[in-house]
């Protein structure tokens, strides 16, 4: 069992140290790929979207509360003696 166990440890090791090398980290290859102004293009973008949808948020907040006051209740409520004239039924 003990020879076993340390096969399995030992083969677990070698596959993740091999998993490891020659592989540059995705962010550090990232910001080799893409200049200094292309990154800050993309932040400024990503700026102006943001901007963007908070004015749209704030501009559907005051549609709704525009139609939540225009919103008013026309039913009509029966008179008294409407109410007691229910002979038909």
């Amino acid at each position: 069992m003990k020879k076993l166990s340390f096969a399995v440890i030992g083969a677990v090791a070698l596959m993740t140290g091999a998993c490891s090398g020659g592989n540059e980290d995705q962010v550090n290859n990232a910001e080799i790929n893409q200049t200094g102004a292309e990154l800050n293009d993309i932040a400024n973008d990503a700026a102006a979207n943001a901007a963007e949808a908070e004015n749209l948020a704030a501009q559907q907040a005051q549609l709704d509360a525009n139609n939540a006051a225009e919103v008013t209740d026309n039913t009509v409520n029966p008179k008294d003696a409407d109410e007691q004239n229910v002979s038909g039924m």
